[in-house]
């Protein structure tokens, strides 16, 4: 059982509300195939998916993918859940397959050239990870490896259309939400991807080889 099975069955982070970013991404847009990296108990595929889209989803938390099997189930619409664990290379992003990539509260930097490989052009990826900088009285210790630094997150989507892109406060105000501050993006994929090989030069060949968790 993960850390983030014991979450779920505690009935933390299980709202059902999406966050406005997706919601704003898909304003307006004709729905397509999409992929939710990280899905957690779903309510960013479940949105997805009620909304006409077709939805792969995938996370590493057997109860995170159990309650959006569920809800699935419950709200009549149909999502492809997989559970795999991206951290160790258990799901592969097939190129030029999805016309959204959303990524909400994940970091995998190796994982970034995977995503941009993965949309057909002019898709989008949606996305909202926790950002370094936060303030300086909260407690809690971050590992570096698990918050972007300040403008890193635009630099890697620079080439692309940028349609949003916010380094949001501290927003412990709202229900279901971290605390910490947050970098936002929506970019759009507007020619043929040749920097995401450019990304892949610098990933780990094997990412299971630094991962005594990845080892079976």
């Amino acid at each position: 059982m993960t850390d983030w099975d014991e979450r779920f069955g505690r009935g933390e982070h299980v709202s059902t509300q999406p966050h406005a970013l997706l919601e704003r991404a898909i304003e307006g847009r004709s729905q397509g195939r999409a992929l939710d990296l990280a899905c957690g108990a779903g309510r960013h595929a479940l949105y997805l998916a009620t909304r006409g889209w077709q939805v792969v989803a995938v996370d590493v938390s057997r109860a995170g993918i159990e309650l959006t099997r569920e809800r699935a189930a419950s709200n009549g619409v149909e999502i492809d859940v997989r559970h795999a664990d991206l951290a160790c290379g258990e799901f592969v992003i097939e190129p030029e397959t999805y016309d959204l990539v959303c990524d909400f509260y994940y970091l995998q930097r190796d994982l970034f050239a995977d995503a941009r490989r993965g949309l057909r052009d002019g898709g989008m990826f949606v996305a909202a990870i926790l950002l370094a900088g936060g303030d300086a009285s909260q407690a809690r210790p971050v590992n570096p490896t698990f918050v972007l630094q300040l403008g890193e997150l635009r630099e890697l989507f620079k080439e692309w259309k940028i349609e949003h892109y916010f380094e949001a406060p501290e927003r412990s105000d709202q229900p279901d939400q971290h605390s910490w501050r947050t970098a936002e993006i929506i970019a759009v994929k507007t020619k043929s991807d040749e920097r995401a090989s450019l990304f892949s030069n610098h990933r780990p060949r094997n990412r299971n080889q630094n991962s005594d968790s990845c080892m079976t």
